[in-house]
Parts: C-alpha cells; structure tokens; sequence
C-alpha cells in the first residue's frame, strides 16, 4: 500500500456506490476526493442555467458524504490535477471516464502529462453499461441504428453489465485541501426565484437517487410500457439527472430491474437505458453531432429562423396547447417529459421550420439533465437528420397528440390555466372552438391566449415540400 494519497477526481460519479474509481484509490491508502469545474474546456458545453442549479445540490451532497473533505477547485483541469499532485506527493490518480468529445481529449492529454511525470493515471467506465468501442458491426464499423446495436449489445457474451460495486465500508479520508473552494464558491446557484420554482419538483443526491429508483420500481416499472406516454400519470421514472450527474450509475438501475423479473414493461425500460447508451455511443463515434447532421443532404435544408416565433416557442406561447404545456414545464420545473419533449421539438423544427440546433440550446439550457449525446441525438432524431431518425415527413400533430395521450387535459390545463376551463373537445385547437363556447371559458384567442403562430396542415405541408426539394437535389 502506497504511503501518499491516492486523488480520486469526481466528475460525472457523484457517489460513492458503484464508483471504481474511487475504490482503486482507496487500495492506494489515504484517499483525496477532488471535484473540478472545468467551464475553461468545455466552452460552448459548459452546464447550462438548470444543470449548474442540480449540480450545486449534488455537489452538497456528496459534500456531506465526504464528511466535508472533497477538494474543490474552478480551472483547467490540466493544470489543476498535476499541481494537486505537486503539492501531495501523489502519485496515483483515478477517474471515471467521460465521453464529451471535449473531455475525452482533455482527459487523454492529461493522461498522457502525468505518465510523463511518472505519476499513474487509471480510468475506469463508471458511467455506461457497454464501453462505445465494445458493441461494433462484423466489420469493424459503428451501428448507426439502434436495434441490432441493442441487440448485440444484449447478446454479447464480452458485453455483460458489470455487478455495481459495493459502496466502501470505510474511505480512509485526507484531511481538506487548504487551497479548496467552497460548493458555495462555485457560483452555480444563481440567486433568482426560477431556482426556487425547480428546487421544489426535485430531491437530488446520490441517498435521493436512490430513493426514487426504489418508488420507481415499487409503484411505476409495472405499468411502465402504457404510463410513460402520459404526461399526466407521471409513469416515468425520473432518474435522468440522477444519471447524468452520476449520483446513480446505469448498472445500478440496470440490476435493480432485472431483479424484478422479466416482462414487457420492464424490457421497455430496460430498452430506455439501452437508448441512452446508444446516445453516448454516437457521440463517441460521431463527435460532431452537437454541431453537424449526420445526414449532410440535410446541410441544404431550407432553415427559417423567425427570432420572434422561437421567442414564443421558448415561452411556451405559441398559441398551441400541447405544444405551450410542455415548453412552461420545462421552464417551470427544468424537466419536460418525454413524449412531450418530441412533440415540442417537431413542432419548432417541421412546422416553425427552424434549425433543431435553436432548440438543442435552449434544451441544454433549461434541462436539469441536459446531457450532450441524448439531446444531441434525441433531436437529429426528431429533426429526421440522424443515423438512426424517425424520417423528417414523419410530422407529430400536437393537436392529435394532445387528444391521445392528455385525453382528460389534466397536464394541458395545468400548465396552460389560461384554458382551463375550455371544454375537452377544444383544448387542444381553441382555435375550432365557437366563439360562444371561447366566452363563456373566459377565452379570448390573441388575448388571453394567443392565436397559433401557424396552421398545423399549411405548415405541415411547407416542411414536405422544403424536404422534396432537398432530397431531388441530392
């Protein structure tokens, strides 16, 4: 057992269950946590607004997990973890990797510094199920569409999801780095109303990830299949930001179902966390999917962006119901659920016409799990642009949506009141309603309520013809 301290660099691992890295380091002996809030490299994928609120909660959390001793710093990481190893004689350090295409560099260029240095440098995969570079086609190429990638993935015998590991009986702690910050010092919380508005639709840490795995499982996984398509039931699990900032791992949550057996609903769920995987699988294979199409025909794709329409489709003011229910619960709570997310985003891109990179940062600045592979991926593949895409005429009717699956309007009317007392049959299209009926609900349409920004079918039928164009020129 080495007689200096092993640094144990939290990123997107704040926990201790299931945490390989943090359990190599303890082999090393004494142990110095150490979190960094590197904003210098990522750039244009700093945390977004929401993100920064969740990790100030989590970073509290493991804080206190910690018994106060995680070190915390803000800088480039490249000078801070060699400097830390400098200055504690350490000559180990341990991480969970990350798959950012910006991390993934900088954690290679790190890597390589501190083996020049003599100091040794391990990562581990505390964040996936599948390693990217583990499920690969017979000839050695990327899948691009999700079922046989999931299929392999669950057929490979090389594949198999780890056991999470045991939470450690005892971390032997260093005493708190001197030169540390503050949760506080971090400046995530920003001190505006809207944190207090999110805070309370939320419990965050590692003990509350937990907690809402195990409601999840109790009440939800076993009408998982059906409930999950209504925002109103709240069926889904919820354990999205939980994942993202890694106060749960995948593995966790990946055993926790399969103890409950085997049965439609819990394959579906299981197939949910197939698709983030797949998501951080492309992200890898394709850095450049936050930026670029991963069908270039649609680099010619007609864009239009009317500055006041995306105004309003942020402010969930498009005149749409289902379409403005979902946009104020996003803003409202940090979330959005997931049908709803489809919904919304269709509309900006197929009948506002705008590029879905407008909709992406708005996404990654609002979600208190903005993750960049799934809301890169989630929207090429809304946008009909990705490897693995619902095709680009396949155009959601947020009218027809919101009947189906809001059929009560119990998720409409409490994030859009102003409709509230709007019968059923005309929730979802005040527009169709009688003026009688628009009275007597207290409805005054360009008023009260706005008139829709377009008409569903016209705007529908522009968005074909913009893509016939595209795809005759290919």
């Amino acid at each position: 057992m080495s007689t200096s301290p092993g640094i144990c660099w939290f990123r997107q691992d704040l926990r201790l269950h299931d945490n390989p890295a943090l359990l190599a380091a303890i082999d090393c002996g004494e142990v110095l946590p150490v979190f960094i809030l590197d904003d210098d490299n990522a750039g244009n994928w700093k945390c977004g607004s929401a993100a920064r609120l969740w990790l100030h909660h989590s970073l509290n959390a493991l804080q206190k997990s910690l018994e106060g001793r995680l070190s915390i710093h803000r800088g480039r990481a490249e000078d801070i973890i060699p400097r830390l190893c400098r200055d504690h004689q350490s000559t180990r350090v341990f991480w969970n990797r990350c798959y950012e295409p910006w991390r993934f560099e900088r954690d290679k260029e790190i890597k390589k510094r501190l083996q020049e240095q003599s100091i040794d440098a391990q990562s581990f995969n505390g964040s996936l199920l599948w390693e990217p570079w583990q499920i690969m086609k017979k000839d050695g190429t990327p899948y691009k569409v999700f079922t046989p990638f999931y299929k392999s993935a669950r057929t490979n015998a090389n594949a198999t999801p780890a056991v999470p590991l045991p939470v450690p009986d005892n971390i032997p702690l260093m005493r708190k780095d001197s030169d540390g910050l503050t949760v506080d010092d971090l400046k995530l919380r920003p001190d505006h109303p809207w944190c207090e508005k999110i805070e309370r639709h939320w419990r965050i840490g590692e003990e509350n990830a937990q907690i809402v795995l195990e409601e999840f499982i109790e009440a939800k996984i076993d009408h998982y299949n059906h409930g999950r398509d209504f925002p109103a039931e709240k069926g889904t699990s919820r354990l999205s930001p939980h994942l993202h900032f890694g106060e749960i791992s995948p593995r966790q949550v990946w055993e926790r179902a399969s103890e409950v057996g085997f049965d439609d609903n819990i394959e579906v769920f299981k197939s949910e966390l197939g698709w983030r995987e797949f998501s951080y699988y492309l992200l890898y294979h394709f850095p450049r999917m936050p930026y670029d199409n991963l069908k270039s025909k649609f680099d010619r794709f007609p864009w239009w962006l009317n500055e006041q329409w995306l105004k309003r489709w942020k402010q969930g003011m498009t005149g749409v119901p289902f379409v403005d229910a979902g946009m104020r619960e996003l803003w409202q709570t940090g979330h959005m659920h997931n049908r709803v997310r489809m919904i919304v985003a269709s509309f900006l891109v197929k009948n506002l016409l705008i590029d879905w990179r407008h909709g992406a940062a708005w996404f990654w600045d609002c979600l208190v799990d903005a993750d960049l592979a799934s809301n890169s991926a989630s929207w090429q593949w809304v946008a009909g642009c990705g490897t693995d895409a619902a095709p680009f005429f396949r155009i959601f009717n947020p009218v027809t949506q919101g009947q189906k699956f809001d059929p009560d309007g119990i998720y409409t009317r409490h994030f859009v009141p102003e409709l509230k007392e709007l019968p059923s049959k005309y929730l979802f299209s005040p527009w169709n309603a009688p003026q009688t009926t628009l009275e007597q609900a207290g409805v005054r349409l360009g008023d009260s309520y706005p008139c829709p920004l377009v008409d569903i079918q016209q705007s529908r039928q522009k968005a074909l013809d913009a893509l016939k164009k595209v795809s005759s020129s290919s």
